[in-house]
C-alpha cells in the first residue's frame, strides 16, 4: 500500500460538523479534497457545470453562476430533477478528484471530504472511513440556523442521506463533535495516528 496515499473517506450528514473536522486534517498537513468546494467552483462564473445547468434548469443562472437558491427551488422534491443535476456534476467532480489526487500522490495519506459517501457508493474506494456525529438535536439545531433554512428544507435534506446510526455502524472511525473542537482534534489525531500505523503495518 505504501505505493500509494492512503484512500480515507470523511462523511456525515448535514450539520454533523464534518467541515470544521476536514480542517483539522488539513492542519495536520494531510492533503484534503472538499467535494462541496469543488461544486461551489463549477458553480462560479467560467465553472464547467454553469452552461450545462442553465441548459438543464432554465432560469437558475444569474451573471454567469449558478444560483443556488433557485437550483434548490427547481430540485425541491424532484427526485428526477436531481438524479439530471447529478448527471452533470457527479462525473466533473470525479475529473476534479483525478487531478487533486495525482497531485497528492506522493502524500502518506489523502482525506476526500464527501457529504453522500455512503449514498453514492463511493466508501467502497477507501482504504477506511471516517463519520463525523454528533446528536439529532444539536444537528437540527446547527442547521436551522443557517440562513434561509427551514425546518422542510432540513428534513427534505434528511431524507436524502443515511441515517446517522447507520452511517456510524458503517464507519472504521467515528469523530463525535458535541464535546468542543479541542476534544474532536484529539479524536482527529488519534485517528491519523491509527492510520499511520496500518499504512506502516
Amino acid at each position: 500500500m505504501a505505493d500509494r496515499p492512503l484512500l480515507i473517506g470523511l462523511t456525515g450528514s448535514i450539520g454533523m460538523g464534518k467541515t470544521e473536522t476536514a480542517k483539522m486534517f488539513a492542519r495536520l498537513g494531510i492533503p484534503v479534497y472538499d467535494s462541496d468546494a469543488a461544486v461551489h467552483g463549477l458553480y462560479e462564473p467560467g465553472g464547467a457545470a454553469v452552461a450545462r445547468v442553465a441548459e438543464a434548469f432554465p432560469g437558475t443562472v444569474t451573471e454567469g453562476r449558478v444560483d443556488r437558491a433557485a437550483l434548490s427551488e427547481k430540485l425541491a422534491g424532484d427526485e428526477g430533477a436531481f438524479k439530471k443535476l447529478e448527471a452533470i456534476v457527479h462525473p466533473l467532480v470525479a475529473e476534479d478528484q483525478r487531478r487533486f489526487m495525482e497531485e497528492a500522490r506522493d502524500a502518506e495519506m489523502v482525506v476526500q471530504d464527501v457529504p453522500l459517501l455512503f449514498e453514492t457508493g463511493g466508501h467502497k474506494r477507501m482504504d477506511a472511513v471516517i463519520v463525523v456525529s454528533a446528536p439529532a438535536a444539536l444537528q437540527r439545531k446547527r442547521v436551522l440556523e443557517r440562513p434561509g433554512m427551514t425546518e422542510e428544507k432540513l428534513d427534505q435534506i434528511l431524507s436524502r442521506q443515511m441515517p446517522d446510526e447507520e452511517k456510524r455502524a458503517k464507519a472504521h472511525f467515528v469523530v463525535e463533535t458535541d464535546k468542543g473542537l479541542d476534544h474532536a482534534f484529539e479524536q482527529v489525531k488519534a485517528i491519523v495516528t491509527a492510520l499511520r500505523a496500518k499504512r506502516n503495518a
